[in-house]
């Protein structure tokens, strides 16, 4: 083949490959943003943590709600718990209610929360939340059985 041989110019075909690199380079570049956004906001790599966060938002509002029936339930893991409150003999309700009202750090039930960040590790993902405005909460997700607990430390926001 020659130079004078030389298949025709094809502009369809050669715009086409241009929008798909283009494209490419605008994914890549999208994939990039989500991963490090996520990360630097607190929420996890590519935003993982986000489904956590909303579980513990939805417990903070069952508590905001004062339906302390319900929020026992999301705390366990078990809508049902009241056909088995043996099961829980350890923490009963009465003491989980005076936990999130009286006995609080915060003095009173909750009257407003703020999902702040949440850090996860190998076997559970801690979530920490403003309560009332000032208060400090982080409570634990366990991935195994999707029960929440205390979280022994503060976590903090940020890099």
């Amino acid at each position: 083949m020659t130079l004078l041989d030389a298949p025709q110019f094809d502009e369809q075909k050669e715009t086409k490959h241009h929008h798909i690199l283009i494209g490419s380079g605008i994914a890549v570049l999208a994939l990039v943003l989500l991963t490090v956004g996520g990360f630097m906001l607190g929420h996890g790599w590519l935003f993982t943590n986000l489904p956590v966060e909303h579980r513990v938002s939805v417990f903070l509002s069952t508590l905001q709600a004062q339906d302390y029936p319900k929020a026992y339930g999301i705390f366990y893991n078990d809508p049902n718990w009241q056909q088995h409150p043996d099961k829980y003999k350890d923490y009963p309700l009465q003491r989980f209610t005076e936990d999130f009202t009286t006995e609080s750090a915060w003095k009173g039930p909750v009257t407003s929360y703020h999902i702040g960040c949440s850090k996860r590790g190998d076997t559970s993902t801690a979530v920490a939340a403003t309560v009332n405005g000032s208060t400090n909460l982080t409570l634990n997700y366990q991935h195994s059985d999707g029960t929440l607990a205390f979280f022994p430390f503060q976590l903090t926001c940020g890099l």
